[in-house]
Formats: C-alpha cells, structure tokens, sequence
C-alpha cells in the first residue's frame, strides 16, 4: 500500500469520526434508543467484516489487527445491546402487586 493510499485512507478515517460525532451529538434524546439499535447494527457488519479480515491472515500484521477489531467489534456489539435494553427498561411500566388473599380489587 502507497504512502499516498495510507495518508487518503486515514484523512477518510478521521473525516468520518468527526461526521459521526456531529451526527450523534445532535440527536434528540427521544430517538436516541432507534439510534442505538441502528449502531448495534452497524457494528455487527462490522464485526462480520472484521471475521473476514481475521479468516484471511495474509500476514502476521493482518491477523493481529483483525484480532484486534474482532475484539472491539465484540465488545461494541454487547455493550451497545446491553444499553439498549437498560434503556428499553427504563421505559416499561412497574408490575403492579397482587392483592393480597382476602381483599378487593377496587379497595
């Protein structure tokens, strides 16, 4: 890989980090559990597309960095789905307790 392809290829990098960071900053707190189960998507293609870098191993190089991005990929994917149900809880009403023997409903 060119110098010239590397440098080009890491502008794109940043480039995009700084776009997502815009994007999600300006999201309403209302659509921010969609938003998380659309990343949570996201992410497993990533993931998918790390298992293919790591299944290649061309190179020692190549193999530690699919490790390496199969492991974040991992950790992304659980985390983000463990916050996403944490969040999707927060929204369901408490169960309500049963009356006890001997009691109304309506009282």
């Amino acid at each position: 890989m060119s110098s010239d392809a590397i440098i080009t290829s890491l502008f794109v990098f940043v480039l995009a980090g700084f776009l997502g960071f815009e994007v999600i900053r300006k999201v309403p707190k209302l659509l921010h559990t969609p938003l998380m189960a659309l990343t949570n998507a996201l992410s497993a293609i990533a993931l998918v597309a790390s298992l293919v870098v790591l299944g290649q191993a061309r190179t020692d190089y190549s193999t530690i960095l699919g490790f390496i991005a199969v492991v974040a990929s991992t950790i992304n994917v659980v985390g983000g789905f463990l916050i996403t149900d944490k969040m999707l809880k927060m929204f369901k009403k408490p169960a309500r307790p049963a009356p006890a023997a001997g009691q109304e409903a309506g009282s």
